[in-house]
């Protein structure tokens, strides 16, 4: 988790300064431990983890639903969900097709 963080690119935004972090990081309760929470916050990023046995209906899966129904997406093209190119390239190559498709799809579908 913590080596995906460092390699996020700087966050476009307002004028000025770019961020070069995100300001929250939202994670499930596998993550729920002080030391994440300490490494996260040493970043700059504000933690947002759902902490063990609490209940659930917390909240947070609103927006994470939203990345859950993009990967669905994504796996309803059966190339991309049972992997058989061997090049890293092809591979990226059929996910960015895949991602304007769906964009297409959704843009078509709000303009009619």
């Amino acid at each position: 988790m913590l080596g995906l963080l460092d390699g996020v690119p700087p966050v476009r935004g307002r004028v000025g300064r770019p961020r070069r972090r995100p300001e929250r990081l939202l994670a499930d309760r596998g993550y729920d431990h002080d030391k994440y929470r300490r490494l996260v916050w040493r970043r700059g990023i504000k933690p947002v983890i759902a902490r063990r046995h609490s209940e659930h209906g917390s909240g947070l899966g609103r927006e994470r639903w939203v990345v859950e129904r993009t990967f669905a997406w994504l796996h309803n093209r059966r190339r991309l969900l049972v992997r058989t190119d061997r090049r890293d390239d092809i591979h990226e190559g059929f996910l960015a097709l895949a991602c304007c498709q769906i964009t297409w799809r959704r843009l078509e579908a709000s303009l009619s």
